[in-house]
């Protein structure tokens, strides 16, 4: 485990493998160790590929500090490509990220597409017109914790049934985030929104686009605009465990359509 300096945060970071850089994000209140059992982790089908896996700033084993603005997705998005020169300088990479990170990898690209081979948007986060509620509850859960503690927040998250295609999985209820600083975590979160769609519109990489059903947070009906929005775009919905499952494997062959083949970013 390695640690980045960046503007207010140390980032914690893992490089496993060789081959053409993939990089794993992960959600809000998650890290990177978390993603395999949560079934996001896109890494499982990729022999070939460096894998970089990071801790967003705040999260599991980075720093952070206790000030909003830090979490908003175009800061996480300049952490990502402050990252990328530092530890793959000079490549075009692949990179996977569920939620925040589907979030976070949408404003790299769009500041830097040539950095990106392809992009897998996982289970993007309301959006648009479907924010401002989100929004709301981001703020609830940050006063929340103020006043109760990280006990209370989870007690409420178990009373939240998760999306069928999670139906087998165990849901990790304590954030990997301090007491200290999630409630800044959620409201810089309830500040933040994807980028504009006229700007996405434009974005040339290659998208792979993996939503689920009958997620409130994550609604459908993000993953299709973006769908709509990014010209070269892929859209699949998983409804089952068992469709949750083949995410990595579509993955793989998404990635393998898209090579690198030496690419230097530039």
């Amino acid at each position: 485990m390695g640690l980045f300096q960046t503007a207010g945060a140390k980032l914690a970071y893992e490089i496993t493998g060789e081959g053409p850089t993939f990089v794993q994000l992960h959600g809000l209140t998650s890290c990177a160790s978390r993603e395999r059992r949560a079934g996001l982790d896109m890494t499982l089908n990729l022999p070939d590929c460096q894998v970089l896996r990071y801790d967003a700033r705040g999260h599991g084993s980075s720093t952070g500090r206790a000030v909003p603005e830090d979490y908003l997705w175009p800061r996480l998005a300049e952490d990502l490509l402050e990252l990328l020169d530092e530890l793959a300088p000079g490549e075009t990479v692949h990179a996977a990220g569920p939620s925040m990170g589907a979030a976070t990898l949408l404003y790299a690209a769009l500041r830097d597409p040539d950095r990106f081979a392809s992009l897998t948007l996982m289970v993007p986060p309301t959006a648009w017109g479907t924010r401002s509620g989100q929004a709301e509850t981001y703020q609830r859960s940050a006063q929340l914790v103020e006043d109760q503690g990280i006990g209370a927040f989870v007690r409420v998250g178990r009373q939240v049934l998760p999306p069928p295609a999670l139906a087998d999985r165990q849901k990790e209820r304590v954030p990997a985030v301090s007491q200290e600083l999630l409630p800044s975590i959620f409201r810089g979160a309830g500040m933040t929104d994807l980028p504009d769609p006229e700007a996405l519109r434009e974005l040339g990489v290659p998208t792979l686009i993996l939503a689920w059903v009958d997620d409130y947070a994550h609604p459908v009906s993000t993953a299709e605009k973006l769908h709509q929005l990014i010209p070269n775009s892929r859209l699949q919905i998983a409804e089952t465990p068992e469709e949750l499952d083949t995410w990595p494997r579509r993955v793989a062959r998404f990635v393998a359509a898209h090579p690198v083949a030496g690419a230097v970013h530039r």
